[in-house]
C-alpha cells in the first residue's frame, strides 16, 4: 500500500522587521527638485472704451433726419380743403419714395406738394406744403359739369366727396409731366381748377396714414387707376 509522502516541513516564521517610514521631503524641496517652466502672467484685460452718450444721440438724430428727408415724414392739415377725408389739425404720414423714383401715382392718391409758380406769384411761401388729391394724369382730358368730374369722357367715381361741385371747369388736357389735383372739399378748395396743372416734380410725397387723432387712425383711401362711374 502506497503511503503519501510528507512534504518538507514548513520553515519557522521569521520575525518581521518593522516598517520604517520614508521621511517626506518638504513641499518647497520637492518643488525645487522638479524643474518646471516659469508661469506666464495673465494678460491684462483691455478696457472697453464706452462711447459718450451724446455720440449715440447724434447717431439716432442723424438716422431720424435721413428717414425724414428720404423716406417718410409727418405732416399736419392746416385747412379744410380736404374735408371730409382730412379734418383740421389731423396728422398724416407722408411717404417720399415713389415721387423720388419718378413712379406714376395712382388716380385718387393724396399728394403733398410745393406751391406751383402760379401760387408763388400770388404770394405763397416757397417752403409751404399743400395737400390735394390726384384726379388726372398727363394726357387726360378733364371736365367738370353738372356737379360731376369727367375724365376722358367718363364720369369719375369719387366716394370721398360730400357734395357735388358747384362750378364748371374745362374741358382741358393735362400737359405732359403734370398732374391735375383737386381738394375733396371741392367748393372750398384752392386747387387745379383755379391755378392750373401741377408739375410732377413739385410733389413731395403721398399721404398714406392718418395717425392723429388716435380715435381716427386709418389708411387714406385712393381709387384704382381706371376707377370710373359707369352708367
Amino acid at each position: 500500500m502506497l503511503k503519501r509522502r510528507k512534504g518538507p516541513a514548513p520553515l519557522p516564521p521569521s520575525p518581521r522587521s518593522p516598517m520604517v517610514p520614508v521621511p517626506s521631503e518638504p513641499a518647497d524641496q520637492a518643488a525645487a527638485a522638479t524643474p518646471s517652466a516659469a508661469p506666464i502672467p495673465a494678460a491684462a484685460p483691455i478696457p472697453a472704451t464706452a462711447k459718450p452718450w451724446w455720440v449715440s444721440l447724434g447717431l439716432w438724430l442723424a438716422l431720424a433726419l435721413l428717414l425724414r428727408w428720404a423716406v417718410v415724414e409727418p405732416r399736419w392739415i392746416p385747412s379744410g380743403s380736404m374735408l371730409p377725408t382730412l379734418e383740421l389739425q389731423d396728422r398724416v404720414l407722408v411717404e417720399k419714395v415713389r415721387p423720388k423714383l419718378g413712379q406714376s401715382l395712382p388716380l385718387g392718391t393724396i399728394v403733398v406738394f410745393h406751391p406751383p409758380e402760379a401760387l408763388l406769384a400770388a404770394g405763397y411761401d416757397s417752403k409751404a406744403a399743400l395737400i390735394k388729391r390726384v384726379v388726372a394724369h398727363s394726357g387726360d382730358v378733364v371736365e367738370v359739369k353738372d356737379g360731376q368730374l369727367y375724365r376722358n369722357g367718363e364720369a369719375a367715381l369719387e366716394p370721398w366727396l360730400a357734395e357735388p361741385m358747384d362750378y364748371r371747369f374745362g374741358p382741358v388736357t393735362v400737359p405732359a409731366g403734370n398732374l391735375l389735383v383737386l381738394g375733396d372739399n371741392r367748393n372750398a378748395s384752392l386747387d387745379s381748377h383755379l391755378w392750373g396743372p401741377l408739375p410732377s416734380q413739385e410733389v413731395i410725397g403721398t399721404a398714406l396714414v392718418r395717425y392723429w387723432p388716435l380715435n381716427r387712425i386709418s389708411l387714406l383711401r385712393f381709387s384704382t387707376k381706371d376707377s370710373v362711374a359707369r352708367s
